[in-house]
């Protein structure tokens, strides 16, 4: 055969003709697929001219997806073998894992998954081989006849790839071009079962090893519609090796400990009461004082840097919301509308029209009806309007996650207006601000993400996004921090950069968002003066720094771990008498404090020392100060770190500034 030239790996090479990628990788055992062009292939797959070829290793990111991706199968093989009846759904890989759905009589227990982990390890010790087909659409009927959700699937590939990629997870199966099924093919050449896949799968289940594990089991609507039938979920997670998915679980462990619903429990920070209803927390004294100094801080920070404070109500007439074009894109997030102000006569006639009345979801349209309140100038901006607003966003019980994904919230959000002129320097001076104020609450590894036009959901003119997506992409750039793109993810009325901060176990949070927008301002019929005495129409821009009060309350609260640094702790030293006798001496010790601005405390109980340590520790408070009787000789205190180390004969006046120092740096002890 002849051979054929092809950028391999980023070098010119010469191959025969019909070389597969099994054959080109054969020396290297860690490459599982290869990704030809822009596409990800399996090894199987011929090489032909002209498209680069990348090897793909089983630990790089399409790796694992492509790893997760076959374990599901091998979980949809395991189940079946147990329960033939089962019917198919569709089984994606997943952020740190995999999923598969199934249509069966009974939920799945713990007890089952034991046994499909074991029927899994089984089909990866025995090395079947995924083998990819092509099928028509009538062949993929006729074998899947059995498999009603799989016929859906092939109905969705018949009426365009699109409607399959719209689909949860359905990508996975149909999509862009032809129809293929996978078979798992035993060594002896007999199909010990098969999927409508598009793939591709490593060449090997054997090459799965032992790093998965099934973790849970959920109820899950089919294609993620609650007017579809209700199917069983089941969970897992893959990694190259053992020691990576030990590892994972660990991260899992230390997320779990550091829970923000179980610490706002046992440090009494917040509460969600059953009384009030999902998703709407209530701040206890503790969690208050937390709240109140990073909201101060904020305001403070805020004042500097030129913005204005503003108020607005909770609730506005449904008018506000058909202008602003929320009732169009973002009924379905809303909570339901309060018929108000009809008035009836005598006879119960009408004799005045009532009016709908909504909780508002964003605070924007009203800071739109402040700058035109009145006139304005050119000289006046930018201006920046800021709120602590409080808003309502009717989240599906499934998806409230504490105070990550609550109902009700308050948004530390501001709005700035400016010329066009002025708008590339204020969202470069804008994303420095958000980012040193948010090094200063302890969050200190960002990347950014630039979130454009959903085709489907959008306003204004094609010529307006490009502009301002354009200058949004010029400005993340120009930070030097990695730019990440997310296609279609932006909001109706404008283009976003996403501040991604990692916390301290490496997990990534959404925080503030910056939004650029030329359509508020037209549907408002927004206007300055500009100096040369036309009227001209300002860029709004849109931007909540923390995103939401509770929803940083709560990646803080585990970014910590619940030991929040001084100057947020709600009790920052707390003064532990060895014995009663000391009681005084240290009473005069916390009013030394709290005249220094300290939120002091002494432990005067009746407990024994080693219980009041004990529960200093586990309420995490940054300080502990000790006396005893050769402390009070000293005129001094022993301090007690959150570790466990110690310093003694410590003299008052200078514990005094150490504790002060240490709030007003804003440092961790």
């Amino acid at each position: 055969m002849p051979d054929i030239t092809l950028l391999i790996d980023g070098i010119d090479r010469s191959i025969p003709a019909g070389t597969t990628g099994t054959e080109l990788f054969a020396d290297r055992r860690d490459v599982v697929a290869m990704r030809v062009g822009s596409e990800l292939k399996d090894l199987a797959a011929e090489l032909v001219a002209d498209d680069p070829v990348d090897a793909v290793t089983i630990g790089s990111p399409d790796g694992l997806s492509i790893l997760r991706h076959s374990c599901a199968h091998v979980l949809a093989q395991a189940v079946q073998q147990t329960n033939p009846d089962a019917k198919l759904g569709i089984g994606p890989p997943i952020t740190d894992g995999f999923y598969y759905d199934f249509d069966v009589a009974t939920p799945f227990t713990p007890d089952d998954l034991k046994a499909f982990d074991k029927a899994m390890a089984r089909i990866v010790r025995e090395g079947q081989r995924f083998s990819r087909r092509v099928v028509t659409e009538d062949e993929a009927r006729a074998e899947l006849a059995d498999q009603p959700y799989k016929l859906e699937l092939i109905g969705l590939k018949g009426s365009g790839a699109d409607a399959a990629a719209a689909a949860e997870g359905a990508g996975a199966e149909v999509g862009a071009g032809e129809l293929t099924i996978y078979d798992n093919v035993r060594r002896d050449g007999s199909v010990a079962w098969k999927d409508l896949c598009r793939g591709p799968h490593l060449p090997s289940t054997r090459l799965i090893g032992n790093g998965f594990e099934l973790t849970r089991s959920a109820a899950a609507y089919w294609r993620g519609s609650e007017k579809n039938p209700q199917l069983q979920r089941i969970y897992g997670t893959a990694w190259a090796s053992k020691d990576d998915l030990r590892a994972h679980l660990e991260r899992l462990a230390e997320a779990e400990r550091r829970d923000h619903r179980r610490l706002g429990s046992e440090l009494d920070l917040f509460s969600f009461p059953e009384q009030i209803g999902s998703g709407l927390p209530v701040f206890h004294p503790k969690g208050g004082i937390i709240r109140m100094e990073m909201e101060e801080y904020s305001r403070r920070r805020h004042v500097e840097a030129g913005y204005s404070f503003v108020n607005t109500p909770h609730i506005t007439k449904a008018q506000l919301f058909k202008t602003s074009g929320h009732l169009d894109w973002y009924a379905d997030s809303m909570y339901p509308p309060m018929h108000l102000d009809e008035e009836l006569d005598a006879e119960g006639n009408v004799r005045r029209q009532g009016q709908d009345y909504y909780l508002k979801p964003m605070n924007c349209p009203m800071h739109n009806l402040v700058f035109a309140g009145r006139g304005r100038s050119y000289r006046e901006l930018p201006l920046r309007l800021f709120e602590f607003g409080t808003v309502y966003r009717y989240e599906k019980s499934g998806v409230v996650h504490g105070m990550t994904r609550a109902r009700g919230f308050t948004q530390d959000d501001a709005h700035i207006y400016c010329t066009r002129v002025q708008m590339r320097d204020e969202l470069a001076s804008l994303l420095t601000f958000v980012l040193e104020l948010l090094k200063d609450y302890g969050l200190n590894d960002f990347f950014l993400e630039l979130s454009t036009k959903n085709p489907e959901k959008f306003v204004g003119s094609d010529d307006v996004w490009e502009e301002a997506t354009r200058t949004l992409e010029e400005v993340a750039l120009a930070s030097g921090l990695e730019l990440q793109p997310d296609p279609g993810g932006a909001a109706f009325y404008g283009p976003k950069i996403s501040v991604q901060a990692k916390d301290a176990i490496g997990r990534s949070w959404q925080m503030s968002t910056i939004q650029l927008d030329f359509n508020l301002p037209e549907r408002f019929d927004l206007e300055y003066t500009a100096a040369d005495g036309s009227r001209q129409r300002p860029v709004m821009i849109h931007r909540a720094l923390f995103g939401s009060i509770e929803r940083f309350f709560a990646v803080l609260t585990e970014h910590y771990a619940g030991a929040f640094p001084p100057w947020l702790a709600p009790v920052q030293v707390l003064a532990v008498p060895v014995a009663e006798v000391f009681n005084d001496y240290l009473a005069a010790v916390v009013a030394t404090l709290r005249g220094a601005g300290v939120r002091a405390e002494l432990d005067d109980g009746d407990e024994r020392f080693n219980k009041k340590i004990r529960n200093a520790t586990t309420q995490k408070v940054p300080f502990m100060l000790i006396a005893g009787g050769e402390d009070v000789e000293a005129g001094a205190v022993s301090f007690r770190f959150r570790d466990g180390s110690q310093r003694n004969g410590v003299p008052i006046a200078e514990a005094v500034e150490i504790v002060t120092d240490a709030i007003a740096a804003r440092v961790q002890v």
